[in-house]
Order: structure tokens, then C-alpha cells, then sequence
């Protein structure tokens, strides 16, 4: 049975370090541990060359994701944001077949069919996350979004954070329910409250592992995953090699089984 792509977020390996060591270091890490996707974090790039990832991440037989923090509509503005033509083209640049964004202000006014028109100018593939915002972090949005997204036949799928619901108080398991056919990619995020009340992202428990295979079921077979929580430690090859294989293996005891 083929695995399931997994990708690596790279600001799982902390913004400090990534910075430090340029996110072209971390290629020859993923390919090692066996991963199938790395995912370029705009807001950690210092000076690297986007054509050297590319030329870099393809030698070693990784494909990739361009994750920008911009918004896909911006609040009062009808038009898609701006800055996303520009931004298709810059996830070009770094190789990347998919370009993740946020959802941002979705309204029943937004015009899809000059979101439409800038999508058919890019071979990439959009990607819509839920963030961490009260506009961009809620369910019912999604479900209106994607509803226009079917009606104008658009090549967009969902990346649906995991742990990304908790920040609203949304659940990941209605959320799967209900938009699970529209994803394309899942971050795979366990969350805790500090002590001082504030969320954070940390690493599975095997209830959270349980949770995200029952969260898949609700999604494409074999659905693209990345660990997006904290991978930290002294051997980062080890590491990941381990958590690649656990991601990989989410949902699969369900398929092998079917096939028994």
C-alpha cells in the first residue's frame, strides 16, 4: 500500500534556528527522514535563492509547498487581496506546486470570478487555511466559502489546521464533518494552555494521534499531512524520521484493515 505524502512545516523547527540556518539547510534533513514535501515559510526567509531551493529541493526529490501569511480577502474589499497574483508567482519561483494562505474576511459580496481569473494565469494550486482569527478561524465561513468555491468550479482546496479550531472554540471533528471533502492538506497541530492561559502548539500525546485518524476519515484517502508542532532535539534526522512515520501511518489501520 502507497503511503500518504507528508510534508514538514518548517517552523516546526522553531523560528530562531530556521532563521539562523536558512531553510535550504533543512532539505537534506526532510529527504533523509523520509518525507515527500517541504513547506517554505515566507515569514522565516532571510537572504536564500529561491531558485537554488528549487534546483536543491528537486535533486533530492522533495516537492513543495509556499506558506505566506497573507490573507485571501481583506476586510471591506470585494476584489481578491492584491498581493496574491504577486505571491502565485513568487511560490513559482521557490518551486512549489501549492501556495497556502489564509482565508482572511469572506463575505457573500467577494468577487469569485476575479479570484477565478488570477488562479488560470498560475500553475500553482491555492490553498486556504483556517488561522487562528475570529474571521478566519470559524467553520461557517469555510462551509459559504467553499459552496462559491464548487458553484465557480475553482481549483482551490483546504488546508484544515488541526489544532487551529481550538483558538475559537470550534470543534476539529464538526469541522472534518463538514468541509473534510474540500481538503487537500492537513496540518497536523496538538495545542496545550499554559500556565499563564496563552495556546500553544506542542507535540501529539496518542490521544491526539487517535483524534487526527479519526479526523482523516472524513477526508480524500491518502490526504497530504504535516507536522506543524514543535520538533526540537539534539538528532533533528532522527526526529523527524520518527514523526514522518507516524504521520504517514494516520488512517492506514483502517484501510489495512478493509483490505483484510
Amino acid at each position: 500500500m502507497n503511503k500518504p505524502p507528508v510534508s514538514i512545516s518548517l517552523s516546526s523547527y522553531g523560528a530562531e534556528l530556521v532563521r539562523q540556518r536558512g531553510q535550504g539547510s533543512f532539505i537534506e534533513v526532510l529527504a533523509a527522514a523520509h518525507a515527500t514535501h517541504i513547506e517554505w515559510r515566507e515569514e522565516l526567509l532571510t537572504d536564500e535563492s529561491p531558485l537554488q531551493l528549487a534546483t536543491d529541493t528537486q535533486s533530492q526529490g522533495l516537492e513543495s509547498i509556499y506558506s505566506s501569511p497573507i490573507e485571501l480577502w481583506l476586510a471591506g474589499q470585494s476584489k481578491p487581496n492584491p498581493e496574491l497574483i504577486t505571491t502565485l508567482a513568487r511560490a513559482e519561483t521557490f518551486g512549489a506546486k501549492w501556495l497556502k494562505v489564509s482565508l482572511g474576511y469572506f463575505t457573500n459580496k467577494n468577487d469569485l470570478q476575479t479570484l477565478s481569473r488570477a488562479l488560470t494565469r498560475s500553475p500553482v494550486q491555492l490553498l486556504v487555511e483556517n488561522d487562528q482569527t475570529l474571521h478566519g478561524g470559524r467553520i461557517e465561513p469555510f462551509q459559504r466559502f467553499f459552496a462559491d468555491v464548487e458553484q465557480h468550479q475553482l481549483p482551490i482546496k483546504m488546508t484544515f489546521d488541526i489544532g487551529n479550531w481550538q483558538w475559537q472554540d470550534q470543534s476539529a471533528a464538526s469541522a472534518a464533518r463538514l468541509l473534510g471533502r474540500h481538503v487537500g492538506y492537513v496540518h497536523c497541530k496538538a495545542v496545550a494552555r499554559r500556565a499563564d492561559g496563552k495556546l500553544v502548539a506542542v507535540p501529539p500525546a496518542a490521544s491526539d494521534l487517535h483524534l487526527w485518524g479519526q479526523l482523516l476519515r472524513h477526508m480524500p484517502q491518502g490526504v497530504m499531512r504535516a507536522a506543524e508542532y514543535p520538533l526540537q532535539g539534539d538528532d533533528l534526522v532522527q526526529l523527524t524520521t520518527e514523526h514522518v512515520a507516524t504521520l504517514a501511518r494516520l488512517g492506514q489501520l483502517r484501510l489495512e484493515s478493509a483490505h483484510v
